[in-house]
């Protein structure tokens, strides 16, 4: 797993053997079951995660009902809003397959971007790029249909569709799963 991870920090910098010899010190690897839930709502945590194989999700739960915002698949990250305030969590975490997870903190943060300045570029960028990202999707799910939100995560993301329960989708896409399979019948009989 440390290959994985050491060719996605290679997209943005160089890395040393010390350099790879730090971050392996850190003991940043979890392997983590199907169904776990990785972080509760209520629960304080200051870890983030970065997803080397396998899916996770966050969800709210709301009268009863879970309500998905996110899917996060191989090289994507997450740092729970309750890492940066210090907080109870607001949502839960729950993996939707066997994961592997990179599970850091602000001290080894700290500690490795103290050591290796280059990491905080990185780290730097990484977060501009996400945020980017995450306004985008924003965006793009506040102007669109159910119908065009599906075709849309079609064209992105082909595979959560294979990988993900359908009512899980539906939660993500705002619609209820008797909703998605009109939705889906339309499409294919569009095509």
């Amino acid at each position: 797993m440390q290959n994985i991870l050491f060719d996605f920090i290679a997209k943005y910098i160089t890395l040393t053997e010390e350099e790879k010899n730090a971050i392996l010190s850190l003991d940043l690897f979890r392997t983590v079951k199907k169904g776990t839930i990785v972080l509760k709502e209520g629960q304080k945590s200051n870890n983030g995660y970065f997803v080397l194989k396998g899916c996770i999700r966050t969800y709210y739960v709301i009268d009863g009902e879970e309500k998905t915002t996110a899917f996060y698949t191989e090289m994507e990250g997450l740092t729970p809003s309750c890492a940066i305030s210090n907080g109870p969590s607001e949502y839960y975490i729950s993996c939707l397959e066997d994961t592997i997870l990179a599970v850091s903190n602000p001290d080894m943060e700290v500690e490795v971007n103290r050591k290796f300045p280059k990491f905080d570029i990185m780290c730097r960028v990484l977060s501009e790029e996400l945020l980017v990202k995450k306004q985008l999707d924003f965006d793009e799910f506040k102007t669109s249909s159910p119908e065009q939100r599906y075709i849309n995560l079609l064209e992105k993301r082909p595979d959560l569709v294979q990988r993900v329960p359908q009512h899980q989708i539906a939660s993500y896409l705002g619609i209820k799963p008797q909703s998605l399979s009109r939705l889906r019948a339309r499409i294919y009989e569009k095509k």
